[in-house]
């Protein structure tokens, strides 16, 4: 009767050779192309870097100045922007401003690339209910997957730094952005698609005239939501040599400083509320003016 109480598996030992040689030929991969992959990343590195420089260098009134320059424009509300000044002031207070410009310098990295990579995949998506049917069980498994195991391929091809933990930060937030690129597509009006077909565009001229617009507030929701999971994301990639305020964060819990965990972790908590506020806020002006063009 052991078999009823003791789930039948592999043997331990062919368990354990079936596992060395998984990890064997992952180590070889490594060692023989290591280098190769290393290099195809070197601009991202170099884009990374400048931008983590230009944000720390840049004098503190002129980055807060664009900063409540870029909410005005996107959100059109004081209030936000009041609300962004007073986290900007406070973090600087409390000595986390370079910390936190690293931050955002990733956070403004991890972000472009989602979008440069999610966007073409959403469509692609949209258009292939094959490419679908196989890229819908990825994401499932890539929002699924715990975060910390994302770092173990990549530290093994890449070894530690900011390049890895970029890769790794943009492979858990881009599912968002992917998906809800697929669905504004899909939920374009077919209406409006059928007067566009009666005017003669091009399967390029309606993709781009008018379902990417038309579906604009739902793929301003998927940034939103990558930039959140990219935020998320950041204490853990710390782990692996990303700088900013995940560090004083990971170096709290190892050490047991409270006042240090809390204020950085507050710093974080601070910057994704101004992003979400800013993104949901310029994603709302996008549903109004099209429920006003639909009107």
């Amino acid at each position: 009767m052991d078999w009823f109480f003791e789930f039948p598996h592999l043997d331990d030992d062919v368990l354990r050779g079936l596992k060395k040689a998984i990890d064997e030929s992952f180590r070889s991969f490594t060692r023989a192309y290591g280098d190769e992959i290393e290099t195809l990343f070197t601009p991202l590195k170099y884009f990374l870097i400048q931008s983590e420089k230009l944000m720390i260098e840049t004098p503190w009134p002129i980055v807060t100045l664009a900063i409540l320059g870029v909410a005005w424009l996107a959100s059109r509300s004081w209030r936000i922007v009041l609300g962004c000044l007073v986290t900007l002031l406070l973090i600087g207070f409390f000595d986390m401003w370079e910390d936190t410009m690293r931050t955002v310098s990733m956070i403004f990295v991890c972000t472009i690339l989602a979008i440069v990579i999610g966007i073409p995949l959403g469509i692609l998506m949209s258009r292939s209910a094959r490419f679908r049917s196989v890229a819908n069980p990825v994401l499932d498994v890539m929002q699924t997957m715990p975060s910390f195991v994302y770092l173990i391929p990549v530290v093994m091809l890449l070894g530690i730094g900011k390049v890895p933990g970029l890769i790794s930060v943009v492979i858990y937030a881009i599912p968002p952005m992917i998906r809800l690129t697929d669905l504004g597509i899909r939920l374009v009006d077919k209406d409006v698609l059928e007067a566009a077909d009666a005017f003669g565009s091009s399967s390029w001229q309606k993709l781009v005239k008018v379902q990417l617009p038309l579906a604009l507030p739902t793929i301003m929701a998927g940034v939103n939501q990558t930039i959140m999971m990219a935020l998320a994301m950041v204490v853990v990639a710390s782990m692996i040599g990303v700088q900013g305020l995940g560090q004083p964060v990971l170096k709290a819990i190892a050490n047991q400083y409270f006042t240090l965990g809390v204020f950085n972790g507050l710093a974080i908590v601070g910057i994704a509320i101004m992003f979400d506020r800013v993104s949901q806020a310029y994603g709302n002006r996008l549903q109004k003016h099209r429920e006003v063009v639909h009107g």
